[in-house]
C-alpha cells in the first residue's frame, strides 16, 4: 500500500509539527516513533512522550484505505531532510516494513505495531472551550517564558500559569527571583480557571504557534481553542492536537508579589538601556552577574566589576527628579525581559535599594515584572 506521495516540503513540514516532543533516548522504543493512521484519503500523524501528545492531520496523497504502523520519526525527518524539496517522496507499506523512495534513492525503515503506541487518554471533565488569536498566545507567552524555573524542586514553578477569568487571559511565570505576568482580552466571558502548563509544553507551544509574519493576510488570526481539565489541557489550532498533562501544586500568589505605590518612576529607551546592560555585564562575574544601577536627578548610571578588580561603568540620561537610589540587580534578570520585549519605551518603579523593582511597558497596562535586588 502507499501510505503517502507528496513533495518533500509538505511531508516534511507534517512530520516537523509533531515531532519536537520526541526525545531520543527512550525506555520505551515505540515513543521514537510516529503513529501514522490512515482512515480514506485522511493521513494523522501521532507523536507522545507519555506527558503530551500532538496530532495533525494533512491529505498527502498515497491509496485510500485504512492502514496504521508507527516508525521512527528522527530518521524519517534526516532521510526527508537530505532531499530537495521539490521531489516527489512515496512512502510504501510492505510486511513490517515502510519503504521511502525519492528520485533514485530508496530507504527501508523497520516498523513496530500501532498497536504498541501509547495513546494519551484524554480527561473527561473539560471545562468550557474559548479561544485566542495565535499571534496573541505567542506574544504572550514570549513575555513570560524566560522568567520560568529550570529544575526546581519546587516543581509548580518549571512552567507557567495559564488564569482565564471573565474576559481576561493572564499568564504568569516566576522562579522565586523574578515574576513576569502579561494579560489579553477573550473574546467571550469564562468562569475562572486555573493551571500551570508545563515548560515542556510551553517551550513546543512556542515552536508551533504561528505569529504572523509568515502568513498571508488574514491567517495569522486563526484562533487556537484553548479547554482546561483538573490534570490536563487541550489546544486546537491549524490543523492540529495538542494534549498535555499539567503541573499539579499551587502557584505563589502572584499579586502579593506584584509591588504597589511606588514613589519614584523613570520612563527610558529600551534599546539604549539593553545595550548599556549588555556591555556592562561583559564584566560581571561568572557567579554573581551583578549589576549597580544608580539613579540620579537627570542620570542614570550602571556599573559593573569582577573578581580580577576589572570595571565598567554606562551613563544614562533620564527624566527623573527623585532622590538617589543605588540598587543592585542580576544582570540577565534585566537583559532576559528587554529582549523580549518590541516596544520602544520601558518604565521602572522603585521604593527604594531594598525593594523589588516594577517594569512595565507605558503603551501595554497588562505587563508586569517583577524582579528582586541583590546585595552588592
Amino acid at each position: 500500500m502507499i501510505v503517502l506521495k507528496a513533495t518533500q516540503d509538505k511531508v516534511l513540514s507534517a512530520l516537523q509539527a509533531v515531532a519536537g516532543i520526541v526525545e531520543r533516548r527512550h525506555t520505551l522504543p515505540v515513543l521514537a516513533n510516529v503513529l501514522i493512521r490512515k482512515t480514506g484519503p485522511n493521513l494523522e500523524l501521532t507523536t507522545s512522550d507519555l506527558e503530551i501528545q500532538v496530532r495533525t492531520s494533512a491529505e498527502l496523497g498515497g491509496d485510500a484505505g485504512d492502514f496504521s504502523t508507527t516508525v521512527g520519526a528522527r530518521k524519517l525527518i534526516d532521510i526527508l531532510k537530505s532531499m530537495p524539496s521539490d521531489q516527489t517522496v512515496s512512502l510504501t507499506a510492505n510486511a513490517s516494513k515502510l519503504t521511502l523512495q525519492g528520485g533514485k534513492s530508496r530507504f527501508t525503515l523497520q516498523t513496530l505495531p500501532a498497536d504498541d503506541f501509547p495513546l494519551v487518554q484524554e480527561a473527561a471533565d473539560f471545562g468550557p472551550a474559548f479561544s485566542v488569536p495565535q499571534k496573541t498566545l505567542k506574544n504572550l507567552i514570549n513575555q513570560v517564558h524566560f522568567a520560568m524555573a529550570v529544575h526546581d524542586i519546587r516543581y509548580y514553578l518549571n512552567g507557567i500559569l495559564f488564569v482565564a477569568e471573565g474576559k481576561n487571559l493572564t499568564l504568569v511565570a516566576t522562579d522565586g527571583h523574578r515574576l513576569a505576568l502579561a494579560q489579553a482580552e477573550l473574546a467571550t466571558e469564562i468562569p475562572k480557571q486555573e493551571v500551570i502548563l508545563p515548560r515542556k509544553t510551553v517551550l513546543e507551544l512556542m515552536r508551533l504557534l504561528k505569529d504572523g509574519k509568515n502568513t498571508t493576510e488574514g491567517e495569522d488570526e486563526a484562533p487556537i481553542e484553548m479547554r482546561f481539565a483538573g490534570n490536563q489541557a487541550k489546544f486546537s489550532f491549524s490543523g492540529m492536537e495538542f494534549v498535555t498533562k499539567l503541573v499539579e501544586g499551587k502557584f505563589p500568589d502572584y499579586n502579593r508579589v506584584i509591588p504597589k505605590n511606588h514613589k519614584f518612576n523613570v520612563t527610558l529607551g529600551r534599546t539604549p538601556l539593553l545595550a548599556s546592560l549588555q556591555r556592562a555585564a561583559i564584566l560581571t562575574s561568572e557567579k554573581f552577574k551583578a549589576v549597580r544601577l544608580s539613579f540620579e536627578p537627570g542620570l542614570l548610571s550602571i556599573a559593573s566589576s569582577n573578581a580580577e578588580q576589572e570595571e565598567a561603568k554606562e551613563e544614562i540620561e533620564i527624566d527623573y527628579g527623585g532622590d538617589v537610589i543605588e540598587t543592585g540587580f542580576n544582570v540577565t534578570y534585566l537583559m532576559d525581559a528587554l529582549q523580549n520585549m518590541s516596544q520602544d519605551m520601558v518604565s521602572i518603579d522603585l521604593n527604594d535599594s531594598s525593594a523589588s523593582a516594577l517594569i512595565t511597558i507605558p503603551e501595554q497596562t497588562g505587563f508586569k515584572y517583577v524582579v528582586m535586588p541583590m546585595r552588592i
